[in-house]
């Protein structure tokens, strides 16, 4: 549905995520060094990730604007293209002034 071939797509992530090696790998020290506006979106339904987790980006980025998708799953861009889009071109805007929602 989303991949030419899927078993392909999911075990390259499957194992990867799950290789021991990479099980204490971490991305939360990098977000600081993050020096541009950031438009993090989450759906409160999302099946694999959580409000925490992208809260958590929030805390660590300066110049973060949190969207929360209330009825959106993991896919914001399908289940809420709409609010996406605005949030998108209200950020945008802000930092250049272009962009018309």
């Amino acid at each position: 549905r989303h991949h030419d071939d899927p078993d392909s797509a999911f075990w390259g992530w499957n194992n990867i995520w799950l290789h021991p090696a990479f099980r204490q790998w971490t991305i939360a020290e990098e977000l600081a060094t993050i020096a541009r506006p950031l438009l993090a979106v989450q759906g409160v339904d999302d099946e694999y990730g959580t409000l925490e987790q992208v809260r958590g980006i929030a805390r660590r980025v300066t110049d973060t604007r949190l969207l929360e998708l209330p009825a959106c799953g993991h896919s914001p861009h399908r289940d809420q293209p709409e609010a996406l889009i605005s949030a998108a071109c209200a950020i945008i805007q802000q930092h250049t002034g272009d962009l018309a929602p």
